[in-house]
Formats: structure tokens, sequence, C-alpha cells
């Protein structure tokens, strides 16, 4: 055994040394002034090298063919050694090879050329994965360079990311006096946009109107530097003096109004494109898309939608995932489902848009479901779609599951801050707070505001909303981490629920300082809602009126505050002027109509809205709609017709359908409808919430009929379950910076 491997090792030198005296040859034949005709010759040369050698021993005991037997070489030619080693250079397909010819270069004395170095700068950055220090120590070492060995080793930085050393580069370049053309520049300006470094983006911008006659690209550099840079108005300042823009420069236009929050902006600015008859190409339209989903806009993007099919403009992986985007944060899953159903090929980003917009809209069976979809195994999930798939699987309460996905998330590596987050939510809306809590103080780096608003979100969804908004003061101590427009939409619900209208108050205050409420529909949304269920309508009609792009949710929230407080007629007619804006009514939208009618006592209003939603808009009622309706009836005395309504559902009635009908039954002292009510509700589930008991004990005890009563009761003490009191939270201050909001209590 140990012969064999002696022998192989022997062998191994043995080749070594036959290699290196190949290149040795090839090197000499080179100093020799001889050289290869055509690349052709060359490789077959370099692929022969052994016969080559041989041919050379044959040269020096005389027995080598006459010069003009060998095809390829020609000693009359003129000494052009120089262009024989670039041929060679050329097939160097790795460092190492590189690093030996390079070797060989230096030994024979063939550096120093300018066009051999230049290319060994190149090689050195591009072969196996870039060893830019590498070139950079060839650059430094040239006896002279020009314009274009400059640019390969400024281009070198910038492919590897490194832009800090871009732009001390092209600082280098400039004190060497150099000189630079629109290539430079516009590489500059990029790196600069990168690093969002607008300091060193305006000396390259003096630069340019000093020195240099702009082309399109570094017009479009400058755009998108400034727009990356948060400088919109400056962004937009150049695009105005660019004497001819083209497609590309539009694009750069509109996707950094998109990018600062200034969406509508672009929507106009697309418009005039329009009218200066410059057809967008799909990355102006993806940008327009972006912009419509950031705004809420359906109506324009539907228009976008019909456009890209009017133009017979195909859906890539960047336009397929914006209207996935777009269709599923305006509640259209329905669409967003025909548009994932009628892509030629998914790819991993796709296939997550729609796992996402699921869980997002409620759908978190239908997001599970795809995720487990054999059709797309050949996919591997990343740490969104695992976060999303957390998310499902809280929606749904399943910890079993979401366990489950965890695991397969561990077992693929993914483990990173999302889905630590979405765990931390998990845990939180299983009311497993506990967990959820360890999990957030486990947490190694809290400076993610995510982390934050999960925690923050997992205690108002459990019925803690004074200490989410404790946790909300504890993070405005915190100076590592700012909240976000994320937080202030949490916070104001907690707010909301409540009715703590000074803190929500001081909230408001603190994001109009901040900046976190220009232009963020949801923040502006969040902010109508606590101001109408404050009771506050008029200032929630101000933030309404001043909102430009309203989305469905917005118009719900107004209609829905003014039901909250009794005022049935001006709900009604603001959907009507919703209507009238061509803004399509969703299925939550009728939710809050049939609400404002249920608040207000207007049940036949409420039935014609409910047959328009099955009839005209061909929705599906879910049975908060048929809760409604049946409070609806209830509450006006109408129990023979909200009886016959639970009767005719095609969907069994839920416990919160039966609780509704019970509290009518024992507001009018309908007892013997109430006593079928109850005979089938104990029939088809087993309430597990004591609220309902007690509603069947009250109605017993209304009619006089004690022994039942006693019975209910005694259940209710044999499976645990107890009625607590209810209490109303008194708000007495809101807090200043170093106090919380106090509460008095009355039980």
């Amino acid at each position: 055994m140990v012969g064999t491997v002696t022998r192989r090792q022997n062998s191994e030198n043995s080749e070594m040394t036959s290699k290196c005296k190949h290149m040795k040859l090839l090197f000499s034949l080179i100093r020799r002034r001889q050289f290869f005709t055509n690349k052709r010759s060359l490789r077959r040369y370099c692929n022969s090298a052994p016969r080559a050698f041989t041919s050379h021993q044959q040269r020096s005991r005389g027995t080598f063919p006459a010069e003009d037997d060998r095809p390829g070489i020609l000693p009359s030619a003129k000494p052009t050694s120089s262009r024989s080693c670039y041929s060679l250079l050329g097939y160097c397909n790795d460092v190492d090879s590189l690093k030996k010819v390079h070797c060989l270069l230096i030994v024979n004395g063939l550096t120093g050329n300018l066009l051999l170095d230049t290319k060994l700068v190149s090689l050195y950055g591009s072969i196996g994965g870039g060893h830019v220090s590498s070139a950079r120590k060839v650059f430094d070492r040239m006896p002279s360079s020009d314009l274009y060995s400059w640019k390969v080793m400024l281009r070198l930085y910038f492919l590897e990311e490194r832009y800090s050393e871009v732009i001390g580069f092209y600082k280098l370049m400039r004190a060497r006096g150099t000189g630079h053309d629109n290539v430079v520049l516009s590489i500059a300006l990029k790196a600069c946009s990168e690093m969002c470094d607008v300091d060193e983006g305006r000396k390259v911008h003096c630069h340019i109107l000093k020195e240099s006659s702009p082309d399109s690209f570094v017009f479009n550099g400058l755009v998108d530097m400034y727009a990356k840079c948060g400088e919109i108005e400056s962004s937009r300042d150049v695009f105005d003096k660019v004497p001819e823009r083209n497609v590309v420069l539009w694009t750069s236009m509109i996707a950094g109004y998109v990018q600062n929050d200034h969406a509508e902006e672009g929507l106009v600015l697309f418009n005039r494109m329009r009218e200066e008859l410059i057809e967008g190409n799909e990355f102006t339209l993806g940008s327009l898309m972006s912009g419509c989903t950031k705004l809420g806009a359906l109506h324009q993007g539907k228009w976008v939608h019909g456009y890209l099919i009017k133009k017979g403009v195909g859906l890539n992986s960047f336009l397929a995932t914006s209207l996935l985007d777009l269709y599923m944060k305006c509640g259209k899953v329905r669409d967003a489902r025909n548009v994932f159903d009628e892509l030629p090929s998914v790819d991993l980003v796709a296939w997550t848009a729609m796992i996402v917009g699921y869980a997002q809209n409620g759908f978190s069976d239908m997001a599970l479901k795809l995720f487990r979809d054999k059709r797309w195994t050949s996919l591997s999930p990343n740490s969104v779609t695992i976060a999303s798939c957390l998310s499902a699987c809280a929606q749904l309460g399943d910890l079993k599951i979401g366990k489950s996905v965890h695991g397969l998330g561990i077992k693929l590596g993914i483990d990173g801050p999302e889905v630590k987050n979405a765990l931390l939510g998990m845990y939180a809306k299983c009311r497993i707070m506990e967990d959820a809590c360890l999990i957030f103080e486990s947490l190694s780096d809290k400076d993610d505001i995510v982390s934050w608003n999960s925690m923050i979100s997992g205690l108002l969804q459990n019925g803690s909303p004074d200490k989410a908004l404790e946790l909300f003061h504890h993070l405005r101590l915190d100076e590592s981490t700012t909240p976000d427009s994320v937080t202030l939409v949490i916070v104001l619900s907690a707010s909301a629920s409540l009715g703590a209208f000074q803190v929500g108050s001081s909230i408001h205050a603190y994001g109009i300082k901040e900046g976190l409420l220009s232009n963020n529909v949801y923040v502006e949304t969040a902010l109508l809602n606590f101001y109408a269920k404050c009771g506050d309508t008029k200032s929630a009609r101000m933030i309404f009126d001043g909102i430009n792009f309203k989305n469905t949710i917005t118009w719900s929230a107004m209609i829905g505050g003014y039901g909250i407080q009794g005022s049935g007629p001006e709900s009604l007619a603001l959907f009507g002027d919703m209507l009238k804006e061509e803004v399509e009514p969703s299925e939550v939208i009728f939710t809050t109509i049939l609400s404002a009618c249920r608040h207000t006592g207007m049940v036949e209003e409420g039935l014609r809205y409910f047959r328009r939603m099955c009839e005209d808009y061909k929705f599906v009622p879910s049975m908060k709609h048929y809760a409604s309706m049946v409070d609806l009836l209830s509450r006006a005395g109408r129990l023979e017709d909200a009886l016959e309504f639970m009767e005719q559902m095609p969907v069994e009635p839920d416990v919160g359908l039966f609780g509704a009908f019970l509290h009518g039954c024992g507001l009018y002292s309908r007892f013997d409808l109430g006593e079928r009510a109850i005979e089938k509700m104990l029939k088809l589930h087993h309430p597990d919430e004591a609220c309902y008991y007690v509603l069947m004990s009250n109605l017993y005890a209304s009619d006089g009929r004690w022994t039942q009563a006693n019975q209910i009761r005694k259940l209710m003490e044999r499976w645990g379950l107890r009625k607590f009191p209810g209490c109303s939270a008194v708000e007495i201050d809101a807090w200043s910076c170093s106090s919380l909001p106090r509460a008095a209590t009355v039980v």
C-alpha cells in the first residue's frame, strides 16, 4: 500500500515537472519572437505540450522538422510576443493557471506592457470569484496606465460591491489627472446610490457640471442616485433639465417617487410620459404596480394590468409578483389566484407572494394548502415562505402544524429574524404569551423593530392593550430602536380598544413629529379608526378627507365609524360616495354596512344591502354577514324572521348567531323561541364560553324557571366556565415623557 502511494506521488511530481518544462519551452519560443498565427494554432499547441517538448528535444539533437514544416510558426514574422502572450492569457480559466502564467511573464521580462498588464488586472478580478486585491497589486505596479486600465479596476471594485473603494479609486483618478469619461462617472454615481451617500454624489455631480458632457447613462445615474438617497426634489430637478428623456430615465424617476413614498406623483408622471408618446417597459410598469400597491389604489392597478394585456407585455417574475402583491393587499384574493394560475412558470418569488397574500388576507388554510401542494415540491422555501406559513398557523391557532413548519425551517437551515418574529407572533396568537415573552427576551438583537411590533401586537391580540401601550413606552425609551409606521398602527388600535383618547392623541402628535404619517394610508386609516371609535367623528372625517388615495379599508373604517356612533344614514351616504369614486366594494365593506344598519336599527336597508351583496356582487356571505343580519332582526324584535333566516342558511349557524338570537329573545321576553334556539344550539355545538350559558340562564330566570336556570349555572361550575364581571376604564391623563397613563377602574 505504501509503495503504491509513493509511486502515485512520484508520477504526479513527474507530471508537474513535465508541465513546467512545457511552459518554459512555450515561453522560450515566444522569447525567440516566434508566434502563433491564430488562436486555433495556439490552442492546438497548448493542448499538445508533451509533443512540443518532444519536438524541442529532437531539435536539440538536430532531428527537429524544418521550420517550414511546422504549421502556425512563422520565423520571418515581426516581433509580436506581447500579442502571443495576450492570447495565451485568454486561455487561463482558473486562478492557479493565471498565477503560473503571470510568474513566467515576470521571469521572462514580459511585464510592463500596458496591454498585458491591463489583461492581468481584468483576469484577476473576474476569474474564480474575483481576486480584486491581486488585481490592485498588478495595477499599482504598472509603469504606465491609461483611462481604459483605470476603468477596468474601477469596474472590478463595483462588481465586488466595494462601493467605498470605488469612490476612493475615483478620487485617486482625479488626483493623478487621468481624466474620466461618462462610463467612469456612471460607475461613481451608482456606487454613491448604493451607499446612499448624497454628499459624495453631489461632488460627482459638480464634476459633471464643470468638466463633462453627460450622456443618458450619466443623467440616469444622477436621477437614481438622488432618489435612492431620499433627495427626490433634487432627482426631479435633474430629470426636468434633461433635454431628451428616454424610457430608462422616465422609469428611474417613477421608481424614485415610489421608493420615497410619493407613489401618487409616480402615477401622474406616468400619465405625462404617455402624453409624450413614450411607451413604458416592464420595469416602468412594475414600478407603477408597486406604487399602486403602496397606495392601495386598486382601480389604477387594474388599469396598469389592462395596459400590460393590451400591449402584449409578458409577465416576468417582477411584474407577476407586483400584480399578486397588489391584488392581495387590496383584498382581491380571487383575482390574485387567477393571475397566479395563468403564469407560464411559477418561481419561488411568485409562489411565496401567493402564500404571503393568503396569510395576510386570512385565508390561512389556503396558504398551507399551497405550501403543501406537490406541484411546487421542486421549490425550496426561503425565510419569507416559512415565516408566512407560521403566520398562517398562528391565525388557525394550530400550534402542532406551526411547530412542524418551524422544524422544516431548522432542517433547511432557515432560522433568521423573520422566522423568529413569526414564531413570536404564533405563540402570541395561540395565547401562549409565556413562550412569546421567552422568545422576545432570547433575541440577541432587539434593534429589529419587527420584534417589538410582534410583541406589542401579541399583547393587544391577547386582550392586554394596556400592556401593549406600556411596552410601546419602553420602546420609545430604547435609544437603539425607533418605532415605525407599523408600530403606530398597532398602538393606535390599542388606544382605540381602550377608548384612551388622550393617549391616542399623543401618539398622533408623535407620528407627526417623527414624519410617520406622510402619505401612509395605513397609519392614516388607523388614526381615522381611532378617532371614530372614541366618538370624535369630526376629526375622523377630517383625516378621511385628507387622504389622497383611499383604499377599501379606509372607506370601511369611516363607514364603520359613523355606524358605531349611530349615524346610519351618513354611513349609507358615504357608501354611495365610494361607489361614485369607482371603488369596488369588498366583503369587508358589506360587513361594515350591515353592522352600521344593525347599530341604528335600519332593518329594511340592511336586508336590501344583504340582497345586493349576494345578487349584484355575487359575494358568498360569511358567518359575520349572517351574524349581523340575525342581530339586526333580533334587536328590532323580528324574532320569527331571524329564526327563519337562520333555518334557511346554507351552512349551520355557529354559536355567535345563537348568542345574538338569544339576546333578542331576552330583550323581548320570547322564551318560547329562545328555548327552541337553546335546544338546537346544544345539539349542534358545545359552547366553550361562559357568556352563552349566562344568556340561557338569564332567559330561564326571566321566565321564572329557576330550576333550569340553576341547572345551567351548575353546568358552568362543572365545566369550569366563569363569567368575569365587566369593567370600565376611565382615562385620567395621557403620559408625559416619563410616566404611563393611569386609569381608574370601575367594576
